[in-house]
């Protein structure tokens, strides 16, 4: 069974949200029209109290992108952003919503923040999420959505962790960075993930 999971595809990390990444609007029509290639369809939404420790604005004197430790972790403080309830924490409203059969929500706990669509930083808890796709039979992963050097890059790492075979749709996903995201592209091949673009399916 081949899986699409859709990661972070949220207001907040939309064009004008509070954690904006560039351009991260415009993967959106390319996941809509390759849905219909998946016989699933899941998603992953950041989900943060507002106590959350990520946030820049919980810790007196910083400011976002200054870094700092949490739980003996490297931590990039951000700007408060996909809040548990809000409206930036929805799905982007141009996502085609109708074929996601489960959403996994990370980053709950206050104390450590969650990249992965699987564990938390500290990989103290998981999700559910590969469990999920085991009981489903699941053997091929293919991901999309932002950011490409954060959130999809952990997922990407933590599905071969997991055993998956692991593929990232290059055109379905925009970085926060091109430095970082050329970093995360690199460690992704090398432990065995593979990058393609939707032509690569759309012509199957």
């Amino acid at each position: 069974m081949k899986v699409l999971l859709l990661v972070d595809i949220q207001n907040d990390f939309m064009p004008g949200g509070a954690l904006a990444v560039p351009e991260g609007d415009l993967i959106i029509p390319v996941v809509n029209s390759l849905q219909s290639q998946f016989d699933l369809v899941m998603a992953t939404q950041d989900w943060h109290p507002a106590s959350h420790k990520s946030f820049a604005s919980n810790h007196e004197g910083k400011n976002p992108f200054e870094m700092t430790e949490l739980l003996g972790l490297p931590q990039v403080l951000w700007p408060d952003h996909c809040l548990q309830g809000t409206s930036g924490a929805d799905l982007a409203p141009a996502l085609e919503a109708n074929k996601i059969e489960a959403i996994f929500r990370k980053g709950t706990n206050p104390d450590i923040d969650s990249y992965s669509g699987f564990y938390d930083n500290g990989r103290l808890k998981s999700t559910g999420l590969a469990d999920y796709l085991r009981g489903k039979g699941v053997m091929q992963l293919y991901l999309a959505g932002l950011a490409a050097d954060y959130c999809v890059y952990y997922s990407a790492i933590d599905a071969l962790q997991e055993g998956f075979e692991t593929f990232v749709i290059e055109n379905a996903i925009r970085a926060i960075s091109q430095e970082s995201y050329a970093a995360a592209r690199n460690d992704i091949q090398e432990k065995g993930g593979k990058i393609i673009q939707s032509s690569d399916l759309l012509a199957n």
